[in-house]
């Protein structure tokens, strides 16, 4: 997914998986706002104690919800294929990089 997109593409697919999920008036993803877009994801049969532990897993600051920056870490944490390809995306553009600076 990451090399067909590219690193912005990505970023931007995040973002906007972001937008679908999150509380509009908090700015954040709680398990509320992951309830009510459940069924968007095929997710309408889990419990609310479920949806709640999946914000939980992503939660680094305690708050209870999910900022976008939280939501992403946790979206590379779940997704170790989608990590690696990030991983190589940057290679690649580190060597760009330096080919363009002269190294």
């Amino acid at each position: 997914m990451a090399e067909k997109l590219g690193g912005d593409g990505l970023m931007r697919e995040l973002c906007n998986g972001f937008k679908v999920l999150m509380d509009r008036d908090k700015g954040v993803i709680t398990a509320a706002s992951l309830k009510s877009n459940a069924a968007m994801l095929g997710l309408q049969d889990l419990r609310d104690d479920e949806l709640a532990s999946m914000v939980k897993e992503g939660d680094l600051d305690g708050d209870g919800a999910l900022n976008e920056m939280e939501f992403c870490v946790l979206m590379f944490r779940l997704s170790p294929g989608l990590m690696e390809e990030s991983r190589l995306l940057l290679e690649e553009i580190l060597e760009q990089e330096l080919k363009t600076a002269g190294f």
